[in-house]
């Protein structure tokens, strides 16, 4: 088995709760994403001492199956989108089957998956995008908060992190919860990390830096496709939705690549029901082709900091030692 990383000394004692609480060894994880955060990832984010998470997305049980036995026996955890897991509830007791470290719920109450998640001595994570969210999340027993704001890839809300996470943080003292605090959204170097531990997270998430990542699932024109677009080329929408027929509550849109699609739809939503029939099954067949501008392409507003497709590992070792270095010159 792979030995972890440790957490350079600058960032050990702001990071030390959560890395405590979830037993890695520096203070990142890997975003759940939908059809991208596969086994493989996962797995090289935990070897590099974060905690990886698979996307358990819409529930294909025998797709999160397949990924869990690619992570091999990297401690991972898993994350699902907890509206679509109260259609499919039995999906949740097939991966803790798996002994995952920890479970994230995110769009949705938590409270009816808490005390399974508890029981199999797994980590509940809740990804929450307003304060009545972090509410809630306290209210399940969550063991660690992850705080998304808007710049992030794929679906969130309409928060900006810069103002959303200190006020979690806020709330967090002021209700006595002695919760780990991790941000997300738009962070994809040193930077953002030393930036989040300055605003009261103990660690980060990270999704469109590792969805750019070599092991992520995702196609190499899509990949081709974010090394191409600057942070002012992503659009919040609902049409990539409306095409896959899926029923997103109301509150949550999704960032992804304005392209050609999101052009032609984005403002015409009724039109683009009205067609359904023809433009479903064209969206599907373009993201199965990695078309990258006849689909939707997931990620966010940290595209305009990425330059190259590298490993997880890579990318976190280099995201680390950028943030000790400006806490260490800041200490100094």
């Amino acid at each position: 088995m792979q030995e972890p990383y440790r957490t350079p000394p600058a960032l050990a004692q702001p990071c030390a709760g959560l890395m405590d609480a979830l037993g890695i060894g520096v203070p990142i994880l890997s975003a759940p994403m939908a059809f991208a955060a596969g086994g493989a990832l996962a797995a090289a984010v935990s070897w590099a001492g974060g905690l990886g998470l698979i996307g358990g997305g819409y529930g294909d049980a025998d797709w999160l199956a397949a990924q869990f036995l690619a992570a091999g026996d990297a401690p991972v955890g898993v994350g699902f989108i907890t509206w679509a897991l109260h259609r499919a509830p039995g999906l949740l007791g097939e991966a803790l089957a798996h002994r995952p470290r920890a479970v994230l719920l995110s769009f949705g109450d938590p409270q009816p998956f808490a005390a399974e998640i508890r029981a199999a001595g797994a980590a509940l994570l809740c990804q929450c995008q307003t304060l009545d969210h972090v509410r809630a999340a306290l209210d399940a027993g969550a063991d660690a908060i992850i705080a998304q704001g808007s710049e992030a890839g794929g679906h969130g809300g309409s928060r900006g992190l810069f103002t959303l996470l200190p006020e979690v943080a806020d709330l967090l003292q002021a209700r006595g919860a002695r919760v780990p605090l991790v941000a997300a959204g738009g962070i994809a170097d040193g930077r953002g990390l030393a930036a989040a531990l300055l605003l009261g997270a103990s660690g980060v998430m990270l999704g469109t830096r590792l969805w750019a990542a070599e092991e992520a699932l995702v196609h190499p024109r899509h990949h081709a496709a974010i090394l191409a677009t600057p942070g002012d080329g992503t659009i919040r929408t609902t049409v990539v939705d409306i095409a896959r027929e899926l029923p997103w509550p109301p509150g949550f849109t999704a960032r992804v690549r304005h392209n050609r699609f999101v052009r032609t739809w984005h403002g015409r939503e009724d039109a683009l029901r009205a067609e359904l029939a023809r433009e479903g099954p064209a969206y599907r067949q373009a993201f199965a082709a990695g078309d990258p501008e006849a689909t939707g392409v997931w990620f966010g507003e940290a595209a305009g900091m990425i330059q190259a497709i590298e490993p997880a590992g890579v990318i976190i070792a280099r995201l680390l030692a950028e943030a000790q270095a400006l806490l260490a010159a800041r200490a100094g």
